[in-house]
């Protein structure tokens, strides 16, 4: 009886299992798909290897993203994934420098070699194999179908690979353009390469000899090739083992080889045991129906709202056509002359929306051969091509379609939702007028789509699946975030035990979630209206139009022609434009000869040199697309274009000749063209020239300068404009320039002098950073790159931080001040001519009565590449373009404003939404970028602006993408409504009152909450603020409802601590134990970069939004940002909250210490708590003596609690200070790392207040704040420091304890990578922590981080490839939170980094040793 190894790898989508021998040989292999579900795979797999190997013994592992929960079923070891695909890779194919290995939903790299490093998606599973099955299905068939059509492509577009979603709306507008079929497939798989090395090489290439590993690349070619090709290997550098798609099996087999033997009887024996009892995480909601009757009543409700029709057999007379060709299904109505419907179509366009039309023509035309067709109208994605092949008279957005078809139905509808396939729109009627129009962004979750993909990872149509969900019992609450986020957490759900059922049901919540939250952003269903009408193919479904009426607490009208409800409106749209006019539709026999030739070429007669997509119809007319402006189209435009102020910026900002190099005695200074150098190109350039230096701009950005930079990125949530940075700095590089100045711009100037402050964002500000610490051709080729921390704001500043900053070119104080004078006044010139320019369009749109759009952004907004020629798009439309700074000057907002009015950027969006709130002649439409943080704040306060003034409020979503459907919608929506509403602005109605404050009355009677942070530090200071007269309660738990009012009440761009905070003080006061006339609400402020500075704005807005405006808000902020009379804190209460923050800091020091190895169980918590109770009874009358005293005895107390002598690996916590301290937050992070055998090492929150006082010292000296700041930054520390010194002292005396180091200890260690002029969120603190945390031994290090946040693109993921060069061991993981974040992917996340600490701890045991050895 031989020994044989097993290995059971549980996927996302696969189950696989291997059986090796002694030698490790392949004896058996099993792969296959598990739609989901896990155990029955699991048992036939098990079962099916069980006839060949009944009789054996066997060593078993499980891997893989699910599992988890079979190890836990099976009692079977786990591996993590990574670390059994390494160890395959070690033992078979040793000679690898780097895998890829692609899985169902993740995607991992491993660079082997001296430093093993292992890397793995993180929250988002764009560019997977689920993504490619996602896309295929749009090509109308399977993964492997799709790998057969690539191989004949012939060319490649540009997709979003960063999510399915996305990524449907790019195939869809390709599919309807006349792409092949064959160049879309390919395009698809260079997306999911492109992806891959963005997301996961972060900075590191891929080099040498590369193993291609995992299931889509062992199953697709073309997927390879793409690879192969981009990363431009040689033959000999291509590693494709056989069975490369067991890999992650074989290498848990290899690695169970130490494991216990069982039989393979006994293996068999466990898959009966009951596998759940499991933890449940996913929450449930409310049945759809509690019996049948419900359901009954409900379907008769429904059943009345029906459209009439007419049997055509039966008429005579004339007839109107409406088509509307969706993003995945075409529809047709035809009305008689009193709007009876006399024939419908609805179905599938397979991804040709023209032959689609063809069919429905050809069909009308056999069928009711005495109807002519009088006159038609097309509407939706596929509306040009479909106008210009088959003649239809009128095209007309969709928007406007959709509402004649619902007030058809429903003469008084005051608002309409409409889901489609992939987009979501909501219209507000106000006297039968569109007043307010809203489209879901790029990201398409919660459509229809998004349902039909669910289905077919069950194998079941989107009928039987809705079905499925109207009875269940148990609807799981999977939240409202994007496809990828859910699927872990369905699969999470099933392993509890949920039904296919309770799914459907749960995904219908979160459709409509989805809508009402993100989309319309309804916090009252009062707001919806009276009479809704919900339309398009998803309310179909009753488990759709039932969770929108439990949800919205309103009854709906749904259309028995629900999803034929634009093609109706198209239809009746004709009927109203014909006019008598003749329509030139495509008669029968002119059908019959039709046909179409699609082709490829480029535009050629701009630098921007566009793809496009020809197609040829048989009558000799073409249809062009993929142009950014009509050029390519053939159009010969008209000389007298309308002004656009995109353009006339780029080219007056770029103007600039440089020197020859014969005449720059000082040589050429590299410059990209990229973010604030887009606000200060005039500055800089007359700045250098003056000094005798060439300026060498970066070229123009195109797609090929965002691919050079890709490698190097490190954070794959950052913003299109701060990626395609990175390509700009290998231009200028590859030009051979050896010297590249980008400041780091910290204040611009203060336009405004009423606005708060005069920042920059995080990433603006911080982002040279970033590009000097992962551009590894910086280092390698000897270039000096200086950006400098400076401000705008301050003149002489300016000049010393510049001389300090160009010493090495020997220039004279003198040279530098003269240049800077010139420099100054060249900038004050070139706002003056951007503001003289707005001003003269203004006059021409009134002297023409013409409408203009300020296009609002940013200033980098302007480039080609990232507004993707939208402003082309409006002018075309007959329009004209503005920019926002060149009219912000004319507006002067009602202040305060809700939010604080922090940046400068910002600031002038608006003073620009309030000029144009007050002018007829102007709209507004907000550019945002993809991933932009800062926008979380500023869209909703524009919002209000404008709407306080009866003005429509669109905004676009950009990012690398330039696929122009969904904005070309947006803003012909915007037209069609100008175009019905009449009249000027109107008069102004305040949508914020004023602040109500915290008076000395309310000290008496009100009780204050305040939100968790860190428990054991707030449980102190809670016990202070009441010993000091204030009735403080801390809020303790988050609950689930807490989140959920949080993402019901803020926009959910901002960052997950934010919509955890205001949704616990939003569920505290709804809970009932507070009486919202006596409470008030405590939060703080900083008031620097981050929007964390906003959390009080939002905080406000909730409050209002749910009826408790009335309740006052305590803004606690060093700067005094906020004053309320009734709340001060004396000098006692401030030493004494001094006193418990250190002794907090001290608890939670030595009670992590100790915990993981405390002899007896429990010991650890037990005397924690006491300590706590004994110091809240004590503090407010604690003087300095006792505060030692009680220092000493909590280190001894700790020092004698009884430990085993063994030795775990340390994982220090650095990150965004919420999710750092709070358990809730951060899914009790301390806890499982503990269970998973490691000692956790977290810094104090003292060193993050003494951050905040130490950074005045740095604006003094380098960015012209004064002296007095670095005075009270210096007095603050040494109060400080009077109180820790003493602790750090007795630290150092323990027998366990490490002392911290002092804030200025941490300033010099983090100077060694990077400036501390970064200071916004955690800062260079975060940068200091980490390397702290690895020279006192924690090499393993987790970085938490909200989702998308700003700060920690620069200091926390952008410092992870510098950190490891100076400390090869760090092993640091960053894991995003987020209310849709699944708890599955963070811990398999973690247990990577785990295992390789473990290794890590072996190796530095083995060192040690071999030294004291020698």
């Amino acid at each position: 009886m031989s020994i044989l190894h097993v290995g059971l790898d549980v996927g996302s989508t696969t189950v696989k299992l291997v059986v090796l021998n002694s030698s490790y040989e392949l004896l058996y292999g099993s792969y296959r798909r598990h739609y989901s579900d896990i155990k029955s795979s699991v048992r036939e797999v098990v079962l099916d290897a069980y006839k060949n190997f009944k009789n054996d013994r066997i060593t078993m592992m499980v891997t893989g993203s699910g599992g988890l929960a079979v190890t836990k079923w099976l009692d079977i070891p786990f591996i993590q994934e990574v670390v059994a695909s390494t160890r395959s890779i070690q033992h078979l194919i040793p000679d690898t420098d780097v895998a890829i290995e692609l899985g169902g939903e993740d995607a991992k790299i491993t660079y082997l070699g001296r430093a093993l490093e292992q890397r793995m998606n993180s929250i988002c599973a764009g560019g997977t194999g689920a993504f490619i099955d996602q896309m295929a299905s749009l090509l109308e068939t399977d993964a492997e179908g799709l790998n057969e059509l690539a191989k004949g492509h012939k060319t490649i577009y540009p997709i979003a690979s960063r999510c399915g979603v996305f990524a449907k709306t790019d195939v869809q507008a390709l599919i309807n353009q006349g792409a092949s079929k064959e160049d879309i497939s390919a395009s698809v798989l260079q997306s999911v390469v492109n992806q891959t090395i963005s997301n996961l090489a972060c900075g590191r290439p891929i080099k040498g000899r590369v193993a291609f590993l995992g299931g889509p690349l062992h199953f697709l070619s073309e997927l390879r090739n793409r690879f192969i090709e981009t990363l431009d290997l040689e033959e000999d550098d291509i590693i494709y083992p056989e069975n490369s798609q067991l890999y992650v099996a074989i290498g848990a087999a290899i690695s169970s080889a130490e494991e216990k033997l069982i039989s393979y009887e006994k293996l068999k024996d466990l898959l009966d045991k009951d596998g759940s009892g499991e933890r449940v995480e996913i929450r449930r909601l409310r049945p759809l129906f509690n019996n049948r009757e419900e359901y009954e009543e409900f379907k008769a409700r429904h059943h009345k709202q029906r459209i009439e029709t007419k049997d055509p057999a039966n008429y005579n007379g004339k007839a109107y056509l409406g088509i509307d060709a969706g993003s995945t299904t075409t529809k047709a109505v035809l009305i008689s002359e009193d709007k009876e419907v006399l024939y419908t179509y609805y179905g599938n366009n397979k991804g040709k929306p023209l032959d689609q039309a063809i069919l429905i023509l050809k069909d009308i035309y056999k069928k009711m051969p005495h109807i002519p067709i009088t006159y038609s109208c097309v509407t939706g994605y596929g509306e040009e091509f479909i106008k210009a092949g088959l003649k239809i008279d009128v095209g007309e957005v969709e928007t406007l379609a959709h509402y004649k078809g619902a007030s058809h139905f429903q003469k008084d509808v005051d608002f309409i939702l409409d889901i489609g396939g992939q987009d979501m729109k909501s219209m507000k009627i106000v006297d039968g007028v569109i007043d307010d129009i809203l489209l879901n962004e790029a990201c398409s979750s919660g459509c229809g789509s998004f349902i039909e993909t669910f289905a077919k990872s069950v194998n079941m149509t989107v009928e039987e699946f809705l079905a499925e969900g109207l009875f269940a019992k148990n609807p799981v609450d999977l939240g409202s975030r994007c496809t990828v986020f859910m699927n872990s957490k369905v699969k999470q759900a099933q392993k509890e035990g949920a039904t296919i059922g309770d799914i459907a049901a749960g995904l219908s919540y979160s459709v409509i979630k989805n809508a009402l939250q993100k989309v319309i952003k309804a916090r009252d269903p009062k707001s919806l209206g009276k009479k809704i009408v919900v339309q398009g193919g998803t309310f179909y479904g009753d488990a759709i139009l039932r969770s929108f009426e439990l949800i919205s607490d309103r009854e709906a009208i749904r259309p028995n022609l629900s999803g034929l409800m634009g093609a109706l409106g198209a239809a009746i749209i004709a009927k109203e434009r014909c006019k008598g006019r003749e329509s030139t539709i495509l008669k029968a026999h002119q059908l019959e000869s039709f046909s179409y030739k699609t082709t490829q070429g480029r535009c050629g007669k701009c630098g921007n040199n566009c793809l496009l997509t020809i197609n040829r119809f048989s009558d000799g007319n073409s249809f062009i697309t993929g142009n950014r402006c009509e050029r390519g189209s053939g159009i010969n435009l008209v000389e007298d274009k309308l002004p656009n102020l995109f353009d006339y910026k780029y080219k007056r900002a770029f103007a600039y000749k440089p020197l020859a190099l014969k005449e720059a005695p000082r040589g050429a200074v590299g410059i990209p063209r990229v973010l604030n150098i887009y606000e200060n190109y005039p500055f800089w350039h007359t700045f250098f020239t003056e000094l005798g230096f060439r300026v060498e701009l970066s070229t123009e950005s195109s797609r090929s300068v965002y691919e050079s930079g890709l490698s190097s990125i490190p954070s794959e949530t950052a913003c299109y404009p701060a990626k395609i940075s990175h390509g700009h700095i290998m231009d200028l590089i590859q030009k051979g320039v050896k010297f590249i100045f980008y400041p780091s711009v910290f204040y611009e100037e203060k336009e405004d002098p009423r606005a708060d402050n005069h920042l920059n964002c995080p990433v603006v500000a911080g982002y040279p950073e970033v590009i000097k610490n992962n551009i590894q051709e910086i280092q390698d080729k000897n270039i000096l790159f200086l950006n400098p921390f400076i401000t705008l704001d301050n003149k002489k500043s300016l000049g010393k931080e510049l001389y300090k900053a160009l010493s090495s070119f020997n220039i004279s104080y003198k040279e530098i001040r003269v240049a800077l004078d010139k420099a100054w006044d060249e900038m004050q010139n070139y706002k003056a001519d951007i503001r003289a320019e707005g001003e003269k369009v203004v006059r021409y749109l009134e002297d023409n009565d013409l409408q203009g759009i300020v296009l609002s952004g940013r200033p980098y907004h302007i480039d080609p590449a990232i507004n993707h020629g939208i402003p082309s798009l409006i002018t075309s439309l007959g329009m004209a373009v503005l920019t926002e700074d060149s009219i912000d000057h004319l507006g002067e907002p009602k202040r305060p404003l809700r939010v604080l009015d922090q940046w400068t950027y910002h600031s002038r969006l608006y003073r620009a939404a309030d000029f144009v709130s007050k002018h007829k002649n102007l709209e507004l439409v907000q550019l945002n970028s993809f991933g932009c943080g800062l926008d979380a704040v500023t869209t909703d306060q524009v919002q209000e602006i404008l709407q306080s003034r009866g003005k429509i409020y669109t905004q676009l979503r950009i990012d690398e993408i330039s696929n122009l459907g969904a904005a070309k919608i947006r803003i012909r929506s915007l037209k069609a409504a100008l175009d019905e509403k009449e009249g000027g602005p109107a008069k102004e109605r305040q949508i914020y009152g004023e602040r109500i404050l915290f008076t000395k009355e309310d000290r008496k009677r009100h009780t204050i909450l305040m939100p968790q942070m860190a428990p054991i530090h707030f449980r102190l200071l809670e016990g202070l603020f009441r010993d000091y007269g204030y009735d403080l309660v801390v809020l303790e738990e988050v609950q689930e409802d807490a989140v959920d009012e949080g993402l019901k009440y803020v926009n959910n761009d901002a960052c997950y601590p934010s919509i955890i905070v205001i949704g616990q003080f939003i569920a505290a006061l709804k809970s009932g134990k507070y009486d919202p006339n006596n409470t008030s609400l405590l939060i703080s402020q900083t008031g620097g970069m981050c929007r964390a500075s906003n959390y009080v704005g939002f905080l406000r807005k909730a409050l209002k939004e749910s009826g408790f405006s009335n309740v006052p808000v305590i803004s606690v902020s060093a700067q005094g940002i906020e004053k309320n009379p009734g709340f001060t804190i004396s000098y006692g209460l401030l030493k004494r909250g001094i006193m418990a923050v250190l002794l907090g800091d001290l608890l939670m020091r030595v009670s992590l210490r100790v915990r993981p190895y405390e002899k007896i169980k429990n010991s650890t918590n037990m005397l924690l708590d006491q300590w706590i109770e004994e110091l809240r009874g004590n503090l407010r009358n604690m003087t300095y003596k006792n505060f030692l005293q009680y220092a000493r005895n909590i280190v001894k107390s700790f020092d004698e609690i009884e430990i085993l002598d063994i030795q775990k690996p340390k994982v220090g916590i650095v990150g965004e200070i919420l999710l750092k301290y709070h358990p809730m937050a951060n899914n009790q992070l301390v806890k499982v790392l503990e269970a998973e055998g490691a000692e956790v090492v977290v810094g104090d929150i003292a060193d993050f207040l003494l951050y905040c006082v130490y950074n005045a010292e740095f604006k003094s000296k380098h960015l012209g704040k004064g002296a007095v700041g670095s005075l009270v930054s210096e007095i603050g520390i040494k109060y400080i420091e009077h109180f820790r010194k003493p602790i750090r002292e007795i630290l150092s005396m323990s027998k366990r304890f490490n002392p911290p180091l002092t804030i200025k200890e941490l300033g010099q260690l983090a100077e060694k990578l990077i400036s501390l002029g970064n200071q916004s969120g955690e800062g260079w603190l975060l940068t200091a922590e980490m390397m702290e945390l690895i020279e006192n031994g924690a090499e393993n290090i987790v970085c938490v981080q909200p989702f998308g946040c700003l700060p920690n693109h620069i200091t926390g993921k952008g410092m992870i490839k510098p950190i490891r060069e100076i400390y090869p061991n760090a092993n640091i993981v960053p894991i995003d939170y987020d209310p849709g974040a699944s708890e599955v992917n963070q811990l398999n996340r973690l247990k990577l980094m785990l295992s390789r600490a473990e290794v890590n701890l072996v190796g530095k045991g083995r060192r040690e040793e071999s030294s004291l050895a020698k």
